[in-house]
């Protein structure tokens, strides 16, 4: 649990230009309890951060508020940096923990 106050805070107060409200939270969980629910059903990984992230900022546009561009930007950057980086960075272990292995004698 590292950084979970930095999201909360991002995904609470830096979306939109106004601050969410009750209702405007209550309608975004409800959004993504159920785009889960459906991914779950339907074997689907998905992230319930990105999830729910989406549904705040769906809440803002709705409610005429706006989204903070460069918040939009960041967290959308990092959703299409996610897949390569877990993908170069497992490939790289994988590919260090082989060597090690094979120098043992173990492989």
């Amino acid at each position: 649990m590292i950084g979970w106050k930095r999201i909360v805070v991002t995904v609470g107060e830096k979306i939109g230009k106004a601050h969410l409200t009750y209702g405007m939270g209550a309608a975004a969980e409800l959004v993504a309890a159920s785009t889960i629910l459906l991914a779950q059903v339907k074997g689907m990984p998905v992230s319930t951060t990105h999830i729910l992230s989406s549904g705040v900022a769906g809440t803002m546009v709705a409610n005429g508020s706006g989204l903070q561009k460069s918040t939009v930007r960041n967290i959308a950057l990092a959703w299409i940096m996610t897949l390569p980086a877990a993908m170069l960075l497992a490939g790289l272990l994988y590919a260090l923990f082989l060597t090690i292995v094979r120098a043992t004698g173990n492989g």
